[in-house]
């Protein structure tokens, strides 16, 4: 009876927690943004010949989005100061917006350069920091001043993704946590895509990997 007790306190004490202080952006899941949160999303058209555009797990992932040919990714943004403490010690990253990241993180980037022919690329709403043109530059905040195997605390009224780091997806109190993946197949002729400071884990300049929670 009584572990069950500090099993409901723990699980209350997780509830209430409440996004970090402070301005910044996150993939969008199937389930939504967080409320009060802006909302955004980017088009890149890209590669039109022999492309090998994917999503991982290609059914089951939960990216709030389209993805075929081209891919129509959705970004969460929290755009007032407000919330309660910092973000915590850890391996992973979240988007920036703004022109700093929050305390704690260091900053980095990665430039796709989007298909030449035709360019179709296109934006709307709020978006994290960047370069929204015939190309895509986005701004991140990275850390890796803690462990990604102990338990960070965050928000678990509802699921939400963060970008894998250096490590395997950083681990956090009271959610499950699965890795997934989006390749977007970029421009084949002279191709400038490039990264550079701190940036979420890619196997190449084309495929990204985030973390997705759920309680």
């Amino acid at each position: 009876m009584e572990n069950m007790f500090i099993l409901l306190l723990m699980i209350a004490s997780a509830c209430a927690v409440s996004w970090p202080s402070g301005r910044y952006s996150l993939p969008k899941p199937k389930s939504g943004c967080p409320s009060g949160w802006a909302e955004g999303w980017r088009y890149q058209d890209n590669e039109d010949s022999n492309n090998v555009n994917s999503v991982t797990p290609s059914i089951s992932h939960h990216f709030f989005g389209t993805f075929g040919r081209n891919t129509k990714l959705y970004y969460c943004t929290k755009t007032s100061y407000s919330g309660s403490g910092s973000w915590p010690s850890g391996n992973y990253c979240i988007a920036r917006y703004g022109s700093s990241c929050p305390s704690g993180f260091s900053t980095g980037n990665i430039y796709w350069d989007d298909e030449d022919n035709a360019n179709a690329n296109s934006h709307g709403g709020v978006l994290p920091y960047g370069v929204y043109d015939r190309n895509t530059k986005i701004e991140y905040c990275c850390r890796s001043d803690g462990s990604a195997y102990s338990y960070i605390n965050l928000p678990t009224r509802e699921p939400f993704y963060l970008y894998q780091y250096t490590s395997s997806c950083q681990r956090v109190r009271g959610m499950t946590v699965r890795q997934e993946s989006v390749k977007t197949d970029d421009e084949d002729d002279r191709n400038n895509s490039s990264d550079g400071g701190t940036h979420p884990k890619k196997t190449d300049t084309t495929e990204v990997y985030y973390c997705y929670y759920v309680a």
